[in-house]
């Protein structure tokens, strides 16, 4: 897939680089596809377009249409602005969960934070342009393979999550998504592995977290899950909230 002006769509670009193909004049789909990857990989994100702005939290505010810059921080930071002044025009601070979509043909990004209950929607009718980095340090990029490259040495050597742990499937549909690891522990709970090939923010803590919180309503209710999240490092924030959730991390990244 391509962009209106040639530039490739799928949001991997060089190894070596820092930044990704931009996308110029996506539409909502290609533009949804971009922020959702870039989330889950813990890209930084901007994006430039004419939008509509709605918060509800400890207040309400609206922002009808006009041209405005969002940016999305791996940390969960969102900002909102203008092409007036240094301070953005809404924000969200670190520790939100973003989210992309497309809604009646509207690309939208949500960024949520649980406490205090807060969200901000962002609705854009027109996209300039998507652009998303890799802003890990040079310790992180060092690092070599892909999440495929990591699932393999776990399959190889289940024993690098926990002592006892057998994986039963990869890929593992949920109504929240495909879990990337699925298996039982030595006491027989299940487990839910979530890969990546580094270093992770909050995001992927929510990510395993819908995970584990899809499988509690699909299987019987006296069943026990357990999260992990296998990521060579993650944020300070990120590790807050794993403790938050009940949920795990064990440091292995993808052998070099």
């Amino acid at each position: 897939m391509t962009t209106a002006d040639g530039d490739p769509a799928d949001g991997l670009g060089d190894a070596e680089s820092t930044a990704r193909p931009t996308l110029n004049r996506p539409n909502p789909e290609t533009a949804r596809d971009r922020v959702a990857t870039a989330i889950a990989t813990g890209d930084m994100i901007t994006v430039f377009g004419r939008c509509t702005v709605e918060y509800d939290g400890r207040a309400s505010s609206h922002l009808g249409p006009g041209d405005r810059l969002v940016v999305l921080k791996p940390d969960g930071t969102a900002l909102v602005h203008t092409d007036e002044g240094q301070q953005p025009v809404n924000w969200q601070p670190p520790g939100c969960t973003h989210e992309s979509s497309v809604v009646e043909g509207e690309f939208r990004i949500r960024s949520h934070r649980e406490s205090p209950e807060e969200e901000l929607l962002v609705a854009f009718d027109r996209i300039q342009q998507v652009t998303t980095f890799d802003v890990t340090d040079a310790e992180d990029r060092s690092l070599s393979g892909t999440e495929e490259d990591l699932r393999q040495r776990i399959l190889d050597d289940p024993d690098l999550v926990e002592r006892g742990f057998r994986p039963l499937a990869t890929e593992r549909e949920t109504p929240a998504g495909a879990v990337d690891i699925y298996g039982r522990d030595a006491d027989g709970a299940t487990v839910v592995v979530e890969l990546k090939r580094r270093r992770v923010g909050p995001d992927a803590v929510g990510q395993l977290s819908r995970y584990v919180e899809a499988l509690g309503r699909e299987l019987h209710a006296d069943a026990e899950i357990r999260g992990v999240l296998v990521a060579p490092s993650v944020t300070e924030r990120a590790r807050g909230l794993l403790a938050e959730k009940g949920l795990e991390f064990v440091s292995l990244g993808p052998p070099e």
